[in-house]
């Protein structure tokens, strides 16, 4: 009887122990909120000193390095995805929030800059504002999806960033996206590296 007692109690210490697991199988090691992060973060700072400081009228071609980050991200994302052997329901719906992020952002620089040429009005002007608050909207739902408040209250500063952004010149806009991204991605992101260490560790 003692034994069969013992065998239950480690077959639910068994079942905690995977149940854990697979919480902790979306992964959330920060790597792409770092990426992201500190993508922008550079891009951002770099188009500044490129326009303001070098005075090179093409600094803004400093974004192409994002194309090769999407590329990067769709590689990583693959490599994961064939590793992971728990599929969680927080996996497929933070997948389609930042799947819907991603349309959202491409859909508004296509359609709304047809609409800015067409009517003659400065279309750089509402840019970072409205990337600020994009930003803001997946970052948000991650941060409650995952019990993790940093990633929230990263979301807000977005929208808080967004507002400043909206009274300051275009040229200097895009630091708020600078600022942004240390509250929003890169704190959270190393924050969360900790925690996923620490998770594996004790698993």
């Amino acid at each position: 009887m003692q034994e069969e007692r013992l065998s239950e109690q480690e077959s639910l210490r068994i079942i905690e122990s995977m149940i854990n697991k697979a919480k902790n199988q979306f992964s959330e090691n920060g790597h792409l909120y770092l990426l992201w992060g500190w993508v922008i973060f550079f891009c951002s700072i770099g188009q500044f000193i490129l326009l303001h400081i070098l005075h090179f009228s093409w600094g803004s071609l400093i974004w192409i390095l994002t194309w090769a980050t999407v590329v990067y991200q769709y590689i990583y994302i693959k490599r994961k995805l064939k590793q992971r052997k728990v599929k969680t329901y927080t996996d497929e719906i933070l997948g389609m929030v930042w799947l819907a992020f991603v349309i959202s952002v491409f859909l508004w620089a296509v359609v709304l800059g047809n609409i800015f040429e067409n009517t003659g009005r400065d279309f750089f002007g509402f840019v970072n504002p409205v990337f600020l608050l994009l930003y803001g909207m997946p970052t948000f739902i991650s941060g409650f999806a995952l019990k993790f408040k940093p990633l929230w209250l990263g979301a807000i500063g977005c929208w808080v960033l967004s507002i400043v952004a909206a009274l300051l010149p275009v040229d200097y806009q895009v630091l708020m996206l600078a600022v942004a991204m240390v509250i929003a991605w890169i704190v959270p992101g190393y924050l969360l590296r900790a925690k996923y260490k620490n998770n594996v560790s004790n698993v």
